[in-house]
Formats: C-alpha cells, sequence, structure tokens
C-alpha cells in the first residue's frame, strides 16, 4: 500500500512539472486532467470519497471543459 501511494505521490510531482513547463496550451489542460483524476485516487486512498469524487467532477471534468473550450477560442501556443 505504502508503494502505492509513493508512486501516485509521484505521479502528480511530474504532473506538476510537466503542466509549468509545457509551451502547448492543450497539452497543458490534458496534463492537468490527468493531475486531477490523479489526485482524487490520492483522496479515495485517504478514504475521503466525497472529496474525491468532487475533485474528479470539477477538476477533471468541469474545469477540463472549461479550459479547452477556452483554448479553443484563442492561441492554442503560448508565446
Amino acid at each position: 500500500m505504502l508503494t502505492v501511494k509513493a508512486l501516485l505521490l509521484l505521479l502528480l510531482i511530474l504532473c506538476a512539472l510537466a503542466v509549468s513547463f509545457t509551451r502547448d496550451l492543450l497539452s497543458a489542460a490534458v496534463i492537468f486532467s490527468a493531475y486531477s483524476l490523479i489526485m482524487a485516487t490520492v483522496w479515495q486512498q485517504l478514504k475521503a470519497p466525497d472529496i474525491a469524487l468532487a475533485e474528479a467532477a470539477i477538476g477533471a471534468g468541469i474545469t477540463s471543459l472549461l479550459f479547452i473550450a477556452t483554448i479553443a477560442r484563442t492561441r492554442r501556443y503560448e508565446e
């Protein structure tokens, strides 16, 4: 169980670094969505299913959809 938690923590750190260093905004939105899904799994491992469900619905669902809709109306790459 400890290895699963360590792996999830490592994936969270990698996603956070990848979002901050990517120049493609669509890729950053997708990586942020993956970050939210991993965070929902972490909340589930911490035995907080209500927070995990909210993180999955709001963080990975609604926020990612809004980011992608905004990117579709603007330029995709950062200057």
